[in-house]
């Protein structure tokens, strides 16, 4: 169990890995994020995916290219091994409606700094509203 400065700074890391992994999509860099058996979920109802190779699988299937998104976050709560993460990510030249996007991600972190569980719970600006 890590004391509220240590969790804070592992998170702050962890997601500075994770934006980097993001823009290079190389896979070392994903991997190194993950536990062997993390969980990863796109979205708070969609199945996970369980392990490096189907992490991997799914990063890499829908990946984004470098230089098509920006992303901002801030630390909004940490709790023992649990972060919450506040973001936002745009994609500036994106042709459809939906290019701005607010993120909720709730990660679980090992000892070392690795997630054992990821979720990104995300909704556009304009949800729910007709224009």
């Amino acid at each position: 169990m890590w004391d509220r400065e240590s969790a804070a700074a592992a998170a702050r890391e962890w997601m500075d890995r994770y934006i980097h992994a993001w823009t290079t999509n190389d896979p070392d860099d994903v991997r190194s994020l993950f536990t062997p058996d993390a969980e990863y979920r796109d979205g708070p109802s969609t199945p996970p995916w369980v392990g490096h190779d189907a992490i991997l699988a799914g990063w890499l299937g829908q990946k984004d290219d470098p230089g098509t998104w920006s992303f901002d976050y801030e630390l909004t709560a940490v709790d023992g091994d649990v972060a919450v993460i506040r973001g936002r990510t745009e994609y500036p030249t994106a042709t459809e409606k939906n290019h701005i996007y607010d993120n909720l991600m709730v990660i679980r972190l090992d000892a070392d700094g690795r997630a054992q569980s990821f979720t990104d719970w995300w909704v556009t600006p304009d949800a729910g509203t007709d224009g």
